[in-house]
């Protein structure tokens, strides 16, 4: 069984990938894949990595689980998708480590299912905004006390998708930064389903309708109407030309408002984050998707 498992990151993808990928399940279950609604497996495993501490599943656990995920038979690939699988938002920087629990979930993740072929789906997002969001959705009073002794231009994501691929070595890790989803998003919908360009799907300017008006998403879908399903390259620059000219301030910049975020400390984590990228692009087992790449 192939199972593709969106693990986070927190504070980037808010469901939208799971809701497009929703929206041809249809199209997905004929050709084997099942979109379980996330009811059905986000507090089922979660409960079941808990319950390992450290120990081994039980030899029914992984056909237990799968029996409550799946009801459709002949199903060869499952889609899970859950945010917080790696932790709550309260919970990212505890002991002054960034995702501390990224090995114990991922490899508990493998424990329950040690003989399918499972590939984690990661997103990331700049660290300063990343921060400001995930202390918001924390409710802490202040940085300080909700990164311990990590000061914020040392959050670097390479250092959690080294110890995801040290908890799973040989597990394919698809990664991309959330401020290039609108560009990739038909890319990243079948990357995730596991299905080719050639295969009709729905949703691929989810994203971008939320930040352009209705008359210029209406303009954009004619355009991208006359794109064949392989010409990547295309249908992303016809994207990238409408959101240079009709994207909605208010709701693509990331304005950082925390006190403690100045703005020279800003463009350190700035440029650290683009140093960081290159790190993760060159990183084995770890595909890094970028638009135009």
């Amino acid at each position: 069984m192939q199972i593709a498992f969106h693990i986070g990151a927190n504070c980037t993808d808010e469901d939208r990938l799971l809701k497009s990928t929703l929206k041809n399940a249809d199209t997905l279950l004929q050709h084997g894949i099942a979109v379980p609604g996330p009811g059905k497996y986000r507090k089922l495993i979660r409960e079941a990595i808990e319950s390992l501490a450290g120990g081994a599943p039980t030899e029914e656990a992984r056909d237990v689980l799968l029996d409550a995920i799946v009801e459709e038979d002949n199903i060869s690939r499952i889609l899970l998708s859950n945010d917080n699988f790696i932790t709550i938002p309260k919970r990212i920087f505890d002991h002054g480590v960034f995702y501390h629990q990224a090995e114990k979930k991922v490899r508990g993740l493998h424990q329950l299912f040690p003989d399918d072929d499972i590939s984690l789906f990661l997103g990331i997002r700049h660290p300063a905004s990343f921060l400001q969001e995930t202390a918001a959705r924390a409710g802490v009073g202040s940085l300080a006390q909700y990164l311990g002794v990590l000061p914020p231009a040392a959050i670097l994501w390479s250092d959690v998708i080294r110890r995801i691929k040290h908890a799973a070595p040989t597990t394919p890790l698809y990664v991309w930064c959330n401020e290039d989803t609108p560009l990739i998003w038909d890319e990243l919908i079948r990357l995730f389903s596991g299905v080719s360009a050639d295969v009709q799907m729905a949703g691929q300017l989810d994203i971008v309708s939320h930040i352009i008006s209705a008359d210029a998403l209406d303009a954009l879908k004619t355009r991208i109407a006359t794109v064949s399903p392989g010409e990547i390259e295309l249908r992303q620059t016809l994207i990238a030309d409408t959101l240079e000219m009709h994207a909605l301030p208010e709701l693509v910049e990331d304005i950082i408002e925390l006190p403690e975020l100045n703005a020279p400390l800003v463009q350190a984590m700035t440029d650290a984050y683009e140093a960081d990228l290159d790190v993760i692009a060159d990183m084995e087992g770890v595909d890094l998707i970028l638009p135009f790449d």
